[in-house]
């Protein structure tokens, strides 16, 4: 049960949406034999190599690998969390997604939190047109060169000097929720007051455009009777909303919806350090720029972009703080990178940011700098050799022994392959000898065509037909498979039984069942495999080859008892037991 929704509802979820209706509106597809086609929205291509089949509800990218089920698509391409994807596609065929008795409290909350959060972010955009104090505000985004439009796109508001406007105008009685919802504060005593005041207000909006929580930069050089209290100057300069329901700052990007909103289809985003920084570089007409909020890019983060697009151009100042932040990023991504994702880290010249880059020097410039960006494997291996002399052994072990457990954090086996490659010609080392895991090459690359795959294992085999054709799952005798002892039978039992127990279902089905499953990567890959493309075929040789795979399989398990008992014959003499066993699997073979 994911996020407290039974299995059962994403099962019948899955079955009543038609995966190639939904990605026709975003991807329009063309009929092609059995299944649609289209050019990937994943990655640029001319000849069309993504494919969507209606029998299985699933779609796959023969050109960067990309594949899923429906909800899977939602996730890649829209961006969406999964519970977001559920409560989508939910909504397009008329389900309602059940909750919990406490899954529905949350919610509520929630939405009461939201409710609050949306009427102040309406409040603070007001003041900024009405307030008597609002020029101090206005005079500050027009010394920035930042036009009306762009403030109205982002929603940029002003929390007006004084202790508690927000909360005589929502209601003194909310003040409860508005501490909860971040905007308020409770004192000590009891009493509540504004968190924000005196401040140029940023909402920071979730996917679909809601506010979650405000970011505020406080005006300076102004009086101090302003604030309304002697103190105001020590306030931070940029204070963001508390931790609530709703906002978690490790998680959240600013900027990312209107991102979204303004450009179609995303080549790259860039990550800058502050709110200015990607309003600035938006009202140049630079849009696909987002910022964390006073953190460095968490992993949650990485994973949230990579969501959003497969490029990812990480933007710092170039002094000690921008390079720490920059290594922080690096090691949240590099467990990330796999397929068609890759990252790069632009440094601006000391004293520069985006916002003062691009309104000195201009767009041009900016992106003339963006080309220049060092790719994520350059930068690591620069930034590992710094203070390194390896000229002699004492330098190159101490550069492969901070490179370890980076290497080791690697999911991608390709990427891990390649750096590897290049640290065994920069140390002149042996890859054996630095590498914890001692696999070979061969071990770690993985296979090139999902075919070979399910071709050289009957294993995969079954369970890739399992996933093509699920009905065969009937023919398969299950009691006598459990018998089997080798890798992969308990998936194949797990999957076999699953079907069984299900009146009808599909392959995009059985996958959201297994997706929190260790199997679910595996599965995913085998989904992907397309038996006889060229050639119709009937459900008679479909059974067949299921039928071979089997006594295949079997034999492969006879084999290896046979091996076993001969190995033990080769240390003691068998006893009767073990005789018949040896004679029973000798005759079986030779059938």
């Amino acid at each position: 049960m994911e996020y407290g929704i039974p299995q059962d509802f994403i099962d019948e979820l899955v079955n009543r949406v038609d995966i190639v209706d939904l990605i026709d509106q975003r991807v329009p597809l063309k009929r092609a034999g059995k299944n649609y086609s289209a050019c990937c929205p994943f990655h640029e291509e001319r000849t069309p190599s993504f494919t969507v089949s209606p029998d299985k509800q699933f779609y796959h990218c023969f050109g960067c690998g990309a594949h899923g089920t429906a909800i899977g698509f939602l996730m890649q391409h829209e961006g969406l969390s999964f519970l977001e994807a559920i409560e989508e596609l939910a909504q397009s065929v008329g389900m309602t997604v059940p909750r919990r008795q406490k899954d529905r409290k949350v919610v509520a909350i929630q939405e009461s939190l939201g409710s609050l959060l949306e009427q102040a972010s309406q409040y603070y955009q007001r003041q900024l047109r009405e307030h008597p104090k609002a020029q101090l505000a206005v005079n500050y985004l027009k010394q920035r060169g930042l036009s009306g439009e762009t403030a109205r796109a982002f929603g940029i508001g002003f929390a007006p000097p004084g202790w508690d406007n927000l909360l005589q105008y929502i209601g003194a009685t909310q003040g409860q929720s508005l501490v909860n919802a971040g905007l308020v504060i409770r004192n000590e005593q009891g009493r509540y007051y504004d968190r924000f005041r005196n401040r140029i207000m940023f909402p920071i909006r979730n996917r679909r455009g809601k506010t979650i929580g405000f970011g505020g930069r406080i005006l300076e050089d102004t009086p101090d009777s302003l604030l309304g209290n002697e103190q105001a100057r020590q306030e931070p300069k940029y204070l963001n909303s508390p931790e609530t329901p709703l906002f978690h700052k490790g998680t959240e990007l600013y900027g990312l919806y209107e991102c979204r909103q303004h450009s179609g289809r995303l080549e790259q985003i860039i990550v800058v350090e502050g709110y200015m920084d990607v309003v600035a570089l938006s009202q140049a007409g630079i849009w696909q720029c987002v910022a964390t909020l006073g953190t460095a890019a968490t992993r949650q983060h990485v994973e949230k972009l990579f969501r959003s697009c497969s490029s990812i151009v990480f933007c710092f100042d170039g002094d000690n703080a921008g390079r720490q932040a920059a290594w922080r990023a690096l090691e949240n991504t590099l467990p990330l990178l796999q397929g068609q994702r890759q990252a790069r880290f632009l440094f601006l010249p000391e004293g520069q940011d985006p916002d003062s880059m691009v309104r000195n020097e201009g767009r041009d410039q900016f992106e003339a700098l963006l080309k220049q960006a060092l790719p994520l494997s350059e930068y690591f291996l620069q930034s590992l050799q710094e203070n390194i002399d390896l000229s002699h052994i004492d330098g190159r072990v101490q550069l492969l022994e901070k490179a370890r457990p980076y290497l080791e954090s690697i999911q991608s086996p390709l990427y891990r392959e390649m750096l590897e490659d290049h640290l065994e010609k920069l140390t002149h080392t042996s890859r054996q000898i630095f590498t914890s895991r001692g696999k070979t090459r061969t071990e770690q690359v993985p296979s090139d065509s999902v075919s070979t795959e399910v071709g050289r294992s009957p294993i995969r085999g079954l369970i890739a037909w399992l996933l093509h054709s699920p009905e065969l799952a009937h023919s398969l005798p299950l009691e006598e498979v459990k018998q089997i002892d080798l890798p992969g039978i308990p998936l194949l039992t797990q999957l076999t039984s699953y079907i069984m127990q299900q009146n009808q279902t599909s392959c995009a089905a059985i996958l959201e069942h297994f997706r929190s499953s260790e199997h679910f990567s595996a599965l995913s890959r085998l989904a992907a495999w397309q038996p006889y493309q060229d050639t119709e075929l009937t459900s008679v040789d479909s059974k067949e080859e299921f039928r071979h795979l089997f006594k295949r399989l079997l034999q492969q398990h006879y084999e290896q008892q046979l091996n076993r008992l001969l190995n033990l014959a080769d240390k003691r003499t068998l006893n009767d037991e073990e005789k018949a066993q040896l004679s029973a699997l000798m005759h079986r073979l030779k059938r």
